[in-house]
């Protein structure tokens, strides 16, 4: 049977600057993300939709918890099949199509992990794991979109 995990969180607009949506320019597109328990993250939209570029936007977070979320999965992954991972950084990039009338979706995301190996570690190994992980992470399944990975693995000085 499956398990169900349920999430909470609290979105608050705080950018009413006095006439609240009396115009599409008369108010901010600020807000706060809670999670009980945790720190609140400042939120807005894109600069491209009237965001503070100081802010995160839904966009960044989405292809933040893509990367995040393959990440944890490898990592879990490497360590039970014995691949000492010692350094994981991943440049992601996320394309969203915009269309005529202000919709949009994402058409792809990318991420780019640049993973640091011990010495005796298995890249053949390692590699497949990231697609042992890209099949498990909650995040990629629930999305319509490709999402590709494109690992790159450094040893030595250039682990540093």
């Amino acid at each position: 049977m499956a398990r169900e995990h349920h999430y909470e969180t609290t979105v608050t607009w705080t950018g009413n600057l006095g006439t609240g949506t009396s115009s599409y320019r008369a108010y901010s597109r600020a807000h706060e993300i809670a999670v009980e328990g945790r720190p609140v993250i400042p939120g807005s939209s894109d600069p491209a939709f009237r965001g503070d570029a100081t802010r995160h936007n839904p966009e960044d977070m989405l292809v933040a918890s893509l990367s995040a979320c393959h990440m944890l999965w490898y990592l879990h992954l490497c360590a039970a099949a014995g691949v000492v991972v010692t350094r994981y950084v991943d440049r992601a990039e996320g394309v969203m199509a915009e269309e005529a009338d202000g919709a949009g979706q994402f058409v792809r995301v990318v991420l780019r992990p640049e993973i640091a190996l011990a010495p005796a570690a298995d890249e053949t190994r390692a590699t497949a794991l990231h697609h042992e992980a890209h099949a498990k992470c909650f995040i990629a399944r629930s999305v319509n979109f490709p999402v590709e990975c494109r690992p790159r693995f450094v040893r030595g000085a250039d682990a540093a």
